[in-house]
């Protein structure tokens, strides 16, 4: 597996031992500190920070960056319109938000069972349900994408592993297809299980 964000890993560090609303609350106040705060400096100190957690919490230099290579694309896609438009000052500042929010998010799914994570986000929301918010639905619809990211990842590298197998590795044809293909198809599986538990016939 080359992405860390949903996977957890034990482990005895004190962000291990740290209870899961401790770290959802923590995670939540750097997330408005990284996107409040602007400049590229304060972009640059967040993700050497993030990082510093990462590493501390026992994610490897060699897994982060695998962590972060699916997000290359769309990091070079924001970077590049935010130059052309804005300056490098703005494109440094966007990019290096993005990451270290990505590598924050992974620090906590790393050193926390999800599980655990979505029992706090279910406490955190409960006072909200005379305003209308399901707590419920709405960790049962985090869970689904938390694990959503891994299985993506894993099909998009078995289809490419086949593609190299029948030597076709510079078809986009071969890779896309089936990956698209195999990915609706686990979506809808997913939808027809939850439909047969009467999830969301209300």
């Amino acid at each position: 597996m080359s992405l860390l964000l949903g996977t957890h890993r034990p482990g005895t560090t004190w962000l291990h031992r740290l209870p899961a609303g401790a770290k959802l609350l923590g995670l939540v106040l750097l997330g408005l500190v990284v996107v409040l705060v602007r400049g590229p400096v304060s972009a640059v100190v967040a993700l050497v920070v993030a990082v510093g957690l990462g590493a501390y919490a026992g994610l490897t230099a060699r897994e982060g960056l695998r962590t972060l290579r699916g997000l290359l694309l769309v990091a070079v896609l924001l970077g590049g319109f935010q130059v052309w438009n804005n300056g490098w000052a703005r494109a440094v500042e966007s990019v290096g938000d993005l990451l270290a929010l990505v590598v924050l998010a992974t620090v906590l799914t790393l050193t926390t069972p999800v599980d655990e994570v979505l029992d706090a986000l279910v406490r955190a929301l409960r006072p909200l349900r005379r305003l209308g918010v399901d707590p419920d639905r709405v960790a049962l619809t985090i869970s689904l994408a938390l694990r959503a990211i891994p299985t993506t990842v894993a099909i998009a590298e078995e289809t490419r592993d086949a593609a190299l197998a029948r030597g076709l590795e510079r078809s986009p044809r071969a890779r896309l297809v089936p990956l698209v293909v195999r990915v609706v198809s686990h979506a809808r599986a997913t939808g027809d299980a939850l439909h047969a538990r009467g999830v969301g016939d209300d």
